[in-house]
């Protein structure tokens, strides 16, 4: 499976996903929050909190997963 630079940057680079996504996740909070007037307050910072658990979690998930790969990677260039 063959990627581009910059999707191998996103790949390689766990804190750029979550860097990419916080900014679309602020953005989004931004533009629509203030226009909901359905939601109270709490459930609006509920929200925020919610999301920025989840880009937490994603982000120590990704690190998780890079610093297997590198690992892998070691194994296997003692082995050859």
């Amino acid at each position: 499976m063959k990627y581009n630079c910059i999707e191998m940057r996103f790949l390689k680079n766990p804190n750029l996903t979550v860097a990419v996504l916080a900014i679309y996740t602020a953005a989004v909070y931004i533009y629509f929050f203030p226009r909901n007037n359905e939601m109270s307050t709490t459930e609006k910072w509920l929200t925020v909190g919610a999301s920025v658990v989840m880009l937490a979690l994603l982000w120590v998930l990704l690190r998780r997963r890079a610093k297997l790969r590198r690992e892998r990677e070691e194994l296997s260039g003692k082995k050859d």
